[in-house]
């Protein structure tokens, strides 16, 4: 008795109330409404997203997204409703309406420093000493253009409104997998 009792503690609480059905083990593989592959990357289309506890408009509302373009990671599919996770481990269920396959990526610059906000820089081509076109926090949204399987080329849409198109380490980004090639 004792062998079986984790596996019912997974059973009972693996999803913290979330909806347990046949698309939340979809982890890999191809997904059996789009036929596409499990999981992949897709963005926020728009500024209000509703993340909910299940496939329905009947399940409550985790959180509310506030910002398009931002990179989600779908990993289950459960007719017109798709489970995603973001870049921080949330799960939940979104209309699929509401996704983009428009890439997108998370800057992840590393750990601040004595107060100081850590920069990695965006290059103007894709090698280690070229000249930088911008320096980028950790959360900075881009889109992905074009990826080799160690630089991808993104377009940062800086304050000052201004579009900057350059190169950074695949490995610092959140949206791509590691050595993936997107083109």
């Amino acid at each position: 008795m004792r062998a079986l009792r984790p596996t019912l503690i997974a059973i009972l609480f693996g999803a913290a109330g979330a909806f347990t059905g046949p698309a939340a083990a979809q982890e890999s593989g191809v997904g059996p409404v789009t036929k596409l592959p499990l999981p992949r990357y897709a963005s926020l289309k728009t500024d209000r997203v509703n993340l909910r506890e299940g496939p329905s408009k009947d399940h409550r509302t985790l959180w509310v997204f506030q910002r398009a373009g931002l990179p989600v990671e779908i990993i289950g599919e459960f007719e017109t409703w798709r489970r995603i996770r973001d870049s921080e481990g949330t799960e939940g269920w979104v209309l699929h309406s509401l996704l983009s396959g428009r890439r997108t990526a998370v800057v992840n610059a590393g750990p601040d420093k004595d107060g100081v906000k850590a920069t990695i820089p965006l290059r103007s081509s894709p090698d280690d000493s070229s000249g930088d076109a911008a320096r980028l926090q950790t959360g900075v949204i881009g889109n992905i253009k074009s990826c080799t399987g160690t630089w991808c080329r993104m377009i940062v849409t800086l304050p000052s409104k201004r579009d900057v198109d350059g190169y950074i380490r695949q490995n610092r980004l959140w949206g791509v997998y590691p050595n993936e090639k997107v083109e």
